[in-house]
């Protein structure tokens, strides 16, 4: 049986915690930030968790994470 190949662009956006949830950083925060507001753009600076309903989908993406 072959190699499953990871999605290219999941491993380069998606981490795997150690309880098996999928870490994200948050969107909307690469340009058009003048007219933001420095406490929107302060919010956005963490990293997020990916909903239970798109986990299974970023998963099936990176078998081997």
């Amino acid at each position: 049986m072959p190699k499953m190949k990871s999605n290219s662009g999941a491993k380069k956006r998606f981490k795997i915690t150690k309880n098996g949830k999928v870490k994200k950083a948050k969107g909307y925060k690469s340009h058009l930030l003048e007219k933001k507001s420095p406490k929107r753009k302060r919010s956005l600076r963490g990293v997020d968790v990916v909903s239970k309903s798109e986990e299974k989908k970023v998963k099936r993406m990176l078998p081997y994470a």
